[in-house]
C-alpha cells in the first residue's frame, strides 16, 4: 500500500484503509474502517479497482505458469492451486506475507 501512496501526484488529507491495520505511512493520518467497502462509496469504489485488475493480473499469471491455477483462485487459494504450491514451491508472485499452506494441507499430502 506504501508503494501505492508514493505514486499518488498529489498527498492524500487522508487514507481510509479498509481493515483492521495499517503499517502507518509518515506524515499522512489513516483510518481503519472494518468492512469499509460497505460503509464508503470511495472504499466500495476502490475495491471493484482493486479486484478488476487483480483478476487481469491473475489471468496473465495463468497464462504463463498454468501449473498453479492462478485464473481459478483469483488471489484465493483454491484447494488445487494449494496442491501446487506443495507439489512445485511457492514462484517469484506467490505473497510470503501469507501462509501459503495449512499444516493440515501437508499433512493430508
Amino acid at each position: 500500500m506504501h508503494r501505492a501512496i508514493d505514486k499518488l501526484k498529489t498527498k492524500a488529507e487522508l487514507l481510509l484503509i479498509d481493515g483492521n491495520r495499517f503499517n502507518p505511512y509518515p506524515n499522512i493520518p489513516y483510518e481503519c474502517i472494518i468492512k469499509g467497502d460497505a460503509k464508503f462509496m470511495s472504499i466500495a469504489a476502490a475495491s471493484i479497482l482493486a479486484k478488476t485488475y487483480r483478476d487481469d493480473i491473475m489471468t496473465e499469471l495463468d497464462l504463463k505458469s498454468p501449473k498453479y491455477h492462478w485464473k481459478n483462485n483469483k488471489g484465493y487459494p483454491t484447494k488445487q492451486h494449494r496442491k501446487a504450491i506443495a507439489r512445485f514451491g511457492p514462484n517469484k508472485h506467490h505473497r510470503k506475507s501469507f501462509q501459503l499452506l495449512p499444516i493440515r494441507l501437508i499433512l493430508s499430502l
